[in-house]
């Protein structure tokens, strides 16, 4: 013991758990006033890390307050019944972790420790959180699972630089609606296991959310307003009271994963067919039937339908595998085409264009897909201060120069067409462009300096173009990049430069041959959302798990991973980047 605390007085940070302490040692308490004979006094710190946790320790002593630089308190897994008020004294406290102890109430003085970041009181007695908390305004993550809560203080609410807040097990009836409208920051909500009735409509507000969980509260519909949360990636549902699904659940283009088991549905809305889902449960419910639209979800790897009364499929494809069901129900949907429709498209017409010129005089915005359009139509640059052009699904095979007037344009989209050479020379002459989508294109290969002119640019889409990227250094010009999509490329390795991207939130690698990651992975710590589905990857590196901070949405569906059991992944995201932290070797 005395070698750590004198080790202690030099490093400011003090390790004691898993020592089988029952009390907190005194000379943790006056850590400065016990400097011994042969250490320099003055060369001593104050101690700004406490790991106290897995003890047996019943109480603080309210001489915590001695330790006035302490950053970070971790004293989980104790038999505490109560947290002093000294806590309120620890100015600089950035993190407290006091779950898995016996804790009854946190004392209202809690609130005075204003630099307090993280908060986690999880596996505790707590009936109730302190209003006080509302002063924490840099609080931006909070765990309080597990405990006895009926309500949560309106004055949560202030903190509106919170991201994370998990409150799961619980007893809450309901959300404010004014609360939730404030965390419009929040990136994953988890009240699960609670007795919700309902979801605010203001939930809508909040754009930035990518994990949702309100599996088993007893919530009878989901508000229409979900399309606000255009970020969400997973939603978890099931054990609900649902019997049906609002129509604009079909606009959360980033859904991956969508959990509605054991509800009440009687239908499975034709709008929800259009999310680019991996896992669908709709197991336990009241289906009768599937709309056969389902079939067009070619990214579905797993459609859970068991314990439904569906007559209008045979039972082999219902427990089948997957793709067998879809493509079941694509050939139901096609025939049904055949019979109201009959013939292929309308051709396009002047007065097509001609409209929608007009509406974009107001909005700004040109969108003229699935038009059959084999050029770029003057009408383009003749627009004016045209911000977003839209030309997917056309059969455009090069951009003419004139594109290169719209020196307002930010978003440019031209998916699904017939380009084969770069179009550097227009594209650079964009100075504004921070959209750029060149996916499902017959591209030749970039020039290694192809994009040295987009400095602005913050998403793009190169997928499906298997021969477009160089071999030297591409992507690392691109430093305001947020999100990169490469799926269907054939990558057999990351990209030279993409791990220098500081900015990136979104990186999808899905569909190609990749077979392992480099540790450097955990250099891109801004992260939120990695898809890595359908490749060859066996193992995972451990530092990958260094981004659970940040990394809220992780995708392995179609990978041989074989250095994580199952249950580990299919207890999602945070699951799997804890288990892979752990295996950090010590250094």
């Amino acid at each position: 013991m005395d070698r750590l605390i004198k080790s202690a007085r030099t490093s400011g940070s003090l390790n004691l758990s898993n020592r089988a302490l029952r009390e907190v040692p005194d000379e943790v308490y006056r850590i400065l006033d016990a400097v011994g004979d042969g250490e320099k006094w003055w060369e001593a710190v104050e101690l700004q890390k406490l790991i106290l946790a897995h003890n047996n320790i019943q109480a603080l002593r309210e001489d915590l307050r001695n330790l006035s630089s302490l950053a970070v308190l971790n004293i989980s897994h104790n038999k505490l019944s109560s947290i002093p008020a000294a806590i309120g004294e620890l100015a600089s406290l950035k993190s407290l972790d006091v779950s898995f102890n016996l804790i009854t109430s946190l004392p209202q003085e809690i609130g005075s420790a204003t630099s307090l970041v993280k908060l986690d009181c999880s596996s505790n007695l707590l009936k109730e959180l302190p209003c006080s908390l509302g002063r924490c305004l840099d609080l931006s993550e909070l765990k309080a699972s597990n405990n006895c809560i009926a309500e949560l203080p309106d004055e949560l609410g202030n903190c509106i630089k919170l991201i994370k807040l998990d409150v799961e097990g619980n007893k809450l009836t309901v959300l404010s609606e004014n609360m939730l409208s404030s965390w419009t920051m929040l990136t994953e909500l988890n009240a699960a296991r609670n007795s919700l009735t309902g979801i605010p409509d203001s939930i809508g507000a909040l754009s930035q959310l990518i994990r949702l969980d309100f599996h088993q509260n007893k919530i009878s519909s989901i508000p229409s307003s979900i399309k606000g949360c255009s970020s969400l990636t997973e939603l978890y549902m099931g054990t609900n009271l649902l019997s049906s699904l609002p129509a604009d659940i079909g606009a959360l283009s980033r859904l991956g994963t969508l959990d509605l088991h054991s509800n009440q549905l009687k239908e499975y809305p034709v709008e929800a067919c259009k999310l680019h889902l991996s896992v669908l449960d709709l197991s336990n419910n009241s289906l009768s039937g599937l709309p056969p639209e389902i079939g067009t979800m070619t990214t579905l790897r797993k459609l859970l339908l068991t314990g439904n009364p569906i007559r209008t499929l045979r039972s082999s494809l219902v427990s089948g595998p997957t793709p067998a069901l879809l493509k079941y129900l694509r050939s139901r949907l096609s025939s049904n085409e055949d019979e109201v429709s009959g013939s292929g498209t309308s051709p396009m017409k002047d007065e097509q264009i001609t409209m929608a010129t007009r509406l974009s005089l107001s909005s700004k915005e040109l969108s003229l897909s699935g038009l059959g359009l084999t050029s770029v139509p003057p009408a383009i640059w003749e627009t004016g201060e045209v911000v977003k052009v839209d030309l997917s699904k056309n059969s455009i095979a090069e951009l003419p120069n004139g594109l290169s007037q719209c020196s307002s344009l930010q978003v440019l989209i031209l998916s699904s067409n017939k380009i084969k050479e770069w179009p550097g020379s227009v594209l650079s002459s964009l100075p504004n462009l921070s959209c750029l989508k060149l996916d499902n294109n017959p591209l030749s290969q970039i020039p290694s300096d192809g994009l040295e002119a987009f400095g602005k640019l913050e998403i793009l889409d190169l997928s499906g173009n298997p021969s477009s990227l160089p071999d030297r250094p591409l992507f690392s010009v691109l430093l305001q990049l947020q999100e990169l999509y490469l799926r269907r490329m054939q990558l057999h390795q990351l990209p030279p430069g993409l791990l220098s991207l500081q900015q990136l939130r979104i990186l999808d690698l899905s569909q190609n041959c990749l077979t392992s990651l480099p540790k450097e992975i955990k250099h891109l710590t801004s992260l939120t959302e990695l898809n890595l589905s359908d490749n060859n990857i066996s193992s995972l590196p451990p530092e990958l798990g260094l981004l659970e901070p940040s990394l809220q949405a992780l995708r392995l569906d179609g990978n041989p991973l074989r250095s994580i059991r199952r249950p580990i992944l299919d207890r999602g995201t945070k699951a799997v980047l804890n288990y892979l932290k752990d295996k950090i070797p010590e250094p």
